[in-house]
Formats: C-alpha cells, sequence, structure tokens
C-alpha cells in the first residue's frame, strides 16, 4: 500500500565538484506533492577527492572499477555521518545520485560511481540509486532527470532554469515536458577563475572587469552543439572535445574569457525562452549567485527572472532526487520519454535494501 508520508534523504553531487549535498526532506501526497526541507547541507570534497574526481575521465576500466568501489565506500561514509550528527531516525530511505564520470548517451555510456549495492549495508538504510542508466538502455539521454520535479513541485513557473555545471531548462508544452542542457556554465568559469587563484569568480566580478572579445563569442555560438534538437545533454567529454579548444585560444585574457563566456550563457539561454514579458523563469543552482550573469539574462531577456531561497537555489536538483526516489519506491514513473528520448516514460532506478 501507498504511503501519503515519505522522509528522505537525497543526496547529489555535481559536475562542479563544490561538495556533495544532502537534504532531507518530508515529502506528503494529498492529490499532489507537498514538500518541507527538515536539514540541508553540503560537505566539501576533500582536495585529493576534488583532484580524483577532476582526474577519473581518463581512468582505464580497471581504475574506475577501484574508483567506483573506494567512491562508494566514501559516500557511505558521507551519508552515515550526516545521519548521525542530526541525530536522523525517522527515514524511508536514501535517494542518491551518485557522481558522474561518463556520459556517452550516443554510444549507450553512462557512469554515476558511488551506486554500488554495498552502499545500502554501509549506510545501513535501504538506497534508491543509478538513476540514469535504465534511461539510457532505453535509447534516452539519462538526462536531465529532474523536469518531473519541475512539474510536480514546480509547476507554477514556465521554465526551470538550473546554473550548476552546465545550463538546463524545463518547461511545459502541448507535446509534454520539454528538458535539456543549454551550455555548461560553472565548469567554464570555474575554470578559468582558478587559472588566476580564486576558487570561483564572486558575483562575477572578474567578468564584469573584462571586455567582450567579439570573435570568441562568434567561435561559441557556432559550436555544433547549439544546432542540435531536444532532446540533448551535455558532458565534460563535450566541454574537454569542443569547448576548452576555442577557449584556450584566448587564455591570455582571462578577464575576457570570463566576461564574454557570460554574456554567450546568458544569450544561449535567452535563446531557450519564449522571451515574452510574463514569461516566470526559476533560476536555481550556483549560477543563481552571479549577479553578472543575472543582469545578463535580464538584458537578452524579457522574462522575469526568479532567485527563490538559498535551500532552494543549492539544494533544488538533490530535492528533487529526493522525489525520484520516492516515485521509484511507489513504482510509479520518475523519468519522462519526452525528456531523455527513452522509447518510454518508465520509473528508473535501482533499490538496494539492508
Amino acid at each position: 500500500m501507498k504511503k501519503a508520508n515519505y522522509k528522505i534523504l537525497g543526496v547529489m553531487s555535481g559536475t562542479s565538484l563544490d561538495g556533495v549535498d544532502l537534504i532531507y526532506v518530508n515529502f506528503d501526497y494529498k492529490n499532489s506533492w507537498s514538500y518541507k526541507i527538515l536539514l540541508a547541507e553540503t560537505v566539501p570534497y576533500p582536495l585529493n577527492w576534488q583532484e580524483t574526481l577532476g582526474r577519473a575521465l581518463s581512468y582505464s576500466d580497471e581504475n574506475l572499477e577501484e574508483l567506483n568501489q573506494k567512491y562508494t565506500d566514501y559516500l557511505a561514509g558521507v551519508i552515515s555521518r550526516f545521519i548521525e550528527k542530526h541525530h536522523i531516525t525517522e527515514l524511508d530511505a536514501v535517494s542518491s545520485h551518485g557522481h558522474t564520470i561518463r556520459h556517452e548517451p550516443e554510444n549507450g555510456i553512462t557512469l554515476q560511481i558511488g551506486n554500488l549495492p554495498q552502499i545500502a549495508y554501509l549506510t545501513g538504510q535501504t538506497v534508491v540509486c543509478d538513476f540514469r542508466v535504465q534511461d539510457v538502455e532505453l535509447g534516452g539521454q539519462g538526462a536531465p532527470l529532474v523536469p518531473i520535479g519541475d512539474r510536480l513541485l514546480f509547476g507554477d513557473y514556465d521554465f526551470c532554469l538550473n546554473l550548476g555545471g552546465f545550463a538546463n531548462i524545463s518547461t511545459e508544452t502541448e507535446n509534454g515536458r520539454l528538458a535539456y542542457d543549454i551550455c555548461a556554465v560553472n565548469t567554464i568559469l570555474n575554470y578559468y577563475a582558478k587559472k588566476i587563484g580564486k576558487e570561483f569568480d564572486e558575483g562575477g566580478k572578474l567578468a564584469s572587469s573584462g571586455k567582450l572579445n567579439k570573435k570568441l563569442m562568434e567561435e561559441l555560438e557556432d559550436l555544433d552543439f547549439y544546432a542540435k534538437k531536444p532532446p540533448k545533454s551535455a558532458g565534460m567529454e563535450w566541454v574537454n572535445e569542443s569547448l576548452l579548444p576555442v577557449l584556450e585560444k584566448y587564455e591570455d585574457d582571462v578577464a575576457a574569457i570570463l566576461h564574454t563566456y557570460t554574456v554567450h550563457i546568458a544569450k544561449r539561454v535567452a535563446a531557450a525562452l519564449n522571451n515574452e514579458e510574463n514569461c516566470r523563469v526559476l533560476v536555481t543552482g550556483g549560477g543563481a549567485y552571479n549577479s553578472f550573469l543575472i543582469r545578463q539574462f535580464k538584458k537578452h531577456s524579457k522574462c522575469h527572472f526568479t532567485i527563490p531561497g538559498n535551500e532552494i537555489i543549492e539544494f533544488k536538483e538533490a530535492l528533487i532526487f529526493s522525489l525520484l526516489g520516492v516515485l521509484k519506491i511507489r513504482g510509479e514513473v520518475n523519468t519522462l520519454s519526452s525528456v531523455t528520448g527513452a522509447k518510454e516514460n518508465h520509473s528508473a532506478g535501482k533499490v538496494y535494501e539492508v
């Protein structure tokens, strides 16, 4: 029998490598879903894990298998310490995304480490995880997966825009929910901020001090990825193979790269919106704190951009992955074919019990 109330611990690690997001949520179902965030915290990655995860794309299959084991152990420790620290006693399940290492859906490949069965034993909890593999097996992109949560929890907005390692957007159309990756965001902005000794460009101050490089902008706008029709998703493979080679030609002026690339993000996002004045856009992810980027959005689009409170900005994806876990437990659809291009809607993920 399906319950009307669930207490779930959502766990998310993104491509920006800032840390592991954990969110303890109470979900209620009464004709529609509602939620209350009880606890939320980001556990920063130690430097050795940042470096290891940053290099992992080049690992051999054998080294990746070993890394998967070690990361599953590490992630289980992060989860267990969070539960112990906050004295959490009521918990239906842990819903964990894992950390994406490889994402090549066109080749039938997607790998999120930290999703091995041992995580349930190590945490002593029921764990729902490994959400992307099934969708790729069904011919889908395996991403983005949050749009069903956008529909069920944030349906009052015309668009949900997340600005993390990549920008992705979600909206309702006459043919169902549509969502896709737009462009890289913090994977590039943080990468160049680190070249001049900063972890990130706070508020976009460095970017705002630079000047627009028109030649670089032309090359960025001409990238093949932008001409592809949805469904589509981008990963670090695309960044390394297609995007960085363009940017590296201009590295003598980091401020100009940051400025130009920030304007480029805004132009790509504006192209994805319907650009009507009454259009409401919810903006989340670390990029929502980049005030220079937000100013560029308003310059290039007529839409109204809503910046919510810090918990939603920082933990929306973890919140929605918590909901994906609930839907999986209930045997309900949590992945939309209209979004990913899979053969059918389905209930993705694996459930490991203690």
